[in-house]
């Protein structure tokens, strides 16, 4: 469980960087803008590393209770917000009225993706996991409206074709996730 709270500790303390701003400047003053964000990159690679490393660890260790029996209509709701969050992570790199709308959809995506997971696992490890993005997303959304901050792709807007596409590569990534994805990476393999 060590390795998965010290990977999220250093992948999120890293990406609340962008909500302190006067304190990201002063970094990237000190360092330089490269070299803050070769370290951004570096510091969130080595602990997206830890968080699977410790969340695999976690999972096949007695330190990992099952808190709750998550509900057996929790798995096909999950589903379906997992095909919403996967449309949202597309939105957020497509200018489309799905951005638009959605405002900053990768923070939808995360917040969505956590609460889905938060539903289908019932165990200690799951909890710290996606609990933890999900504060994170939700604080962060908190934060970028407070800033005014516009997301990577600023006040860039896109149409219906637009939309089209982040619904369709969206919902091919889904199934693609689902289907080889889920089992390769995770090791778990989904049912419908």
């Amino acid at each position: 469980m060590t390795a998965l709270i010290l990977g999220l500790i250093i992948f999120l303390g890293v990406h609340l960087a962008p909500s302190a701003p006067s304190g990201r400047d002063w970094l990237i003053g000190k360092l330089g803008a490269n070299s803050y964000k070769i370290g951004f990159s570096l510091a969130s690679l080595a602990g997206f590393a830890l968080i699977v490393w410790g969340m695999g660890m976690a999972r096949h260790s007695a330190a990992d209770p099952q808190l709750w029996t998550p509900p057996a209509w929790g798995r096909h709701v999950t589903y379906a917000l997992m095909w919403i969050s996967f449309v949202l992570l597309v939105a957020a790199y497509v200018p489309s009225h799905i951005r638009d709308k959605a405002k900053h959809p990768m923070l939808a995506a995360v917040k969505i993706w956590a609460l889905a997971h938060l539903l289908a696992n019932g165990d200690l490890a799951g909890l710290i996991l996606f609990g933890s993005f999900l504060a994170w997303a939700v604080y962060d959304r908190i934060s970028v409206k407070k800033r005014s901050a516009l997301g990577p792709l600023g006040e860039r807007h896109g149409g219906v074709l637009a939309d089209i596409i982040v619904i369709v590569v969206g919902t091919l990534a889904y199934l693609a996730m689902f289907r080889y994805g889920h089992p390769m990476l995770i090791g778990i393999t989904l049912t419908g």
